[in-house]
């Protein structure tokens, strides 16, 4: 099973990357398969791509998800 997670663009840098907070953490990861990239967009990452931009409300509304099922995991 793969799991792509969205996270939010920080800053571009060199080279076709981009530095990422996915939930905190601030990872860089390549932007060679997406377009048109800005601070601020929301892109799905899987190992360390960008895969595609993703709409601001649905990467919300997915990350609110996994915390939610972060909280009910703590709860066992």
């Amino acid at each position: 099973m793969c799991l792509a997670i969205p996270a939010c663009v920080e800053k571009l840098t060199t080279d076709n990357h981009a530095i990422v907070n996915l939930s905190g953490i601030r990872k860089t990861v390549s932007l060679a398969l997406v377009e048109n990239i800005q601070p601020g967009d929301y892109v799905i990452v899987h190992v360390g791509f960008a895969l595609q931009r993703l709409d601001p409300a649905e990467a919300e509304r997915t990350l609110a998800f996994f915390a939610e099922m972060s909280s009910l995991d703590n709860q066992i």
